[in-house]
């Protein structure tokens, strides 16, 4: 039995680990959905360190929150034990001022409720010279003691002075509530003395006033009166004057004179000038009939002009679209040719991909295709087509059958591996994979590119 050395088994984990990396990049890189689509890892990534910084935010908000509640908590719980210490002293307080100053001895009831008396009270029967009266046990029954009369006179003398005191009592109150009474009558009575004579202050204040601001009011009125009469007159006047000056005036006399100006004898003065003379207005107007003829000649020429432009642009129109219909004819000839030149050739082509399609061996199997897409990492371009030597270059006429049979394998290639590819991306190809093969010189990338089509159609 062999011992596992730790070196091994570190060695087993790391095939593992790049095992499992290896399985999780291929499933990556072989997934249609990710492939085409794709995914921005690092947008993720900040996305979901966007998202713990929010999260933490959110909990250091309710930390916050959180901590103020406790404090509020106990802040209630505080006051409430306080207010239940108030009570708690003030009930205190309330039961020790009743055990100190209203005890059940200093009321004057007590008497009668006293649950001590039965053990205060002494026995029946304590006089009339007779220790407890035991004859039988009987002791002197009701109206038989000897201190009856005096005890009844006694309770009498002491229910008179009760009801004298309350009497007294009762007059004293009655007493001092009339006397109250007459107070607050007399209270009212100097109060509504002192209103009345504050209204009456008030209501000769305000007459005076009232008197004061309604002489004021018509020495105002009288003033402005007089101060309207008397701006009116002065207005007036000055209208008046006005009137005089005017009609005395340059302006309303229309004296050319006062439109003279002091810069010379060309020029006037326009808030005072009265418009020209006949003489004047004749002159403007044969100038203005000179500058209309003359604007007429200028748009006769003007339009000679456009008319010459316009023949002339007319004419190299017409020139440009006899060229351009010849160019077309030329084109079609020539696309008609072209059009020839390819049918031939692709039966050409037909033709010698048909004789290579027979003296070939080399067919595409299905260990070709199974060696694609096995690996996530591509290492190098390693295009592996298994064929008998000299398969391709059986013919040894020169460089144009070698050629055609290269595009003939190129065509094939080109639908095994991708459709889609543009045709004159083919021509930096082969010449890539085979840089001493005998191109001809006159060879066109469209050429091969349209010859690559064809095949590709008619197979």
């Amino acid at each position: 039995m062999e011992a596992v050395l730790p070196e091994d088994l570190q060695r087993d984990v790391g095939l593992a680990k790049r095992r499992h990396a290896e399985l999780c990049r291929q499933r990556r890189v072989f997934n249609a959905r990710t492939r085409l689509i794709g995914g921005d890892t690092q947008a993720w990534d900040v996305q979901v360190q966007n998202r713990k910084i929010k999260e933490a935010t959110e909990k250091a908000r309710h930390e916050t929150f959180a901590a103020e509640m406790r404090h509020n908590d106990k802040i209630a719980c505080i006051l409430q034990d306080r207010e239940r210490r108030d009570k708690k002293q003030l009930c205190r307080a309330i039961t020790d001022f009743q055990q100190n100053f209203q005890k059940l001895e200093s009321r004057r009831e007590f008497d009668l409720s006293d649950p001590m008396a039965l053990k205060k009270d002494l026995p029946a029967r304590l006089s009339d010279n007779d220790v407890r009266n035991t004859i039988s046990g009987m002791q002197k029954f009701m109206g038989e003691d000897l201190n009856f009369e005096e005890r009844r006179r006694v309770q009498k003398e002491q229910n008179r002075e009760w009801s004298l005191q309350q009497q007294r009592e009762w007059e004293r109150a009655r007493a001092e509530h009339r006397l109250a009474e007459d107070l607050h009558t007399q209270a009212r009575l100097q109060f509504d003395e002192t209103a009345r004579h504050l209204q009456k202050l008030d209501r000769s204040t305000r007459k005076a006033v009232c008197a004061a601001v309604g002489e004021f009011n018509k020495k105002q009125a009288a003033e402005s009166a007089e101060r309207k009469r008397q701006e009116r007159q002065q207005e007036q006047a000055d209208n008046l004057a006005e009137i005089c000056s005017l009609l005395c005036g340059d302006l309303l006399s229309e004296n050319r004179q006062q439109a003279a100006s002091s810069f010379g004898p060309h020029r006037v003065v326009p808030d005072r000038w009265k418009g020209m003379n006949q003489e004047q207005l004749e002159e403007i107007r044969f100038t203005q009939k000179q500058q209309i003829q003359e604007k007429l000649k200028l748009q006769e020429e003007e339009h000679q002009r456009n008319l010459y432009w316009d023949r002339c642009r007319i004419q190299k129109d017409h020139s440009s679209l006899l060229h351009e219909r010849q160019q077309q004819r030329l084109q079609r000839d020539l696309r008609r040719a072209l059009d020839c030149s390819n049918l031939s050739l692709a039966r050409e082509q037909h033709s010698r991909k048909k004789q290579m399609d027979e003296a070939s061996t080399s067919q595409p199997n299905e260990d070709y295709f199974s060696q694609f897409n096995t690996r996530s990492r591509t290492e190098g371009l390693s295009l592996q087509w298994r064929c008998q030597p000299g398969a391709f270059l059986q013919s040894s006429e020169g460089g144009s059958s070698q050629f055609s049979e290269l595009l003939t394998f190129l065509g094939g290639l080109w639908w095994v591996t991708s459709p889609s590819l543009c045709p004159l991306f083919m021509w930096p190809f082969c010449v890539c994979l085979c840089p001493d093969f005998p191109f001809p010189k006159d060879t066109n990338p469209s050429e091969i590119g349209s010859t690559l089509i064809r095949l590709h159609a008619n197979s």
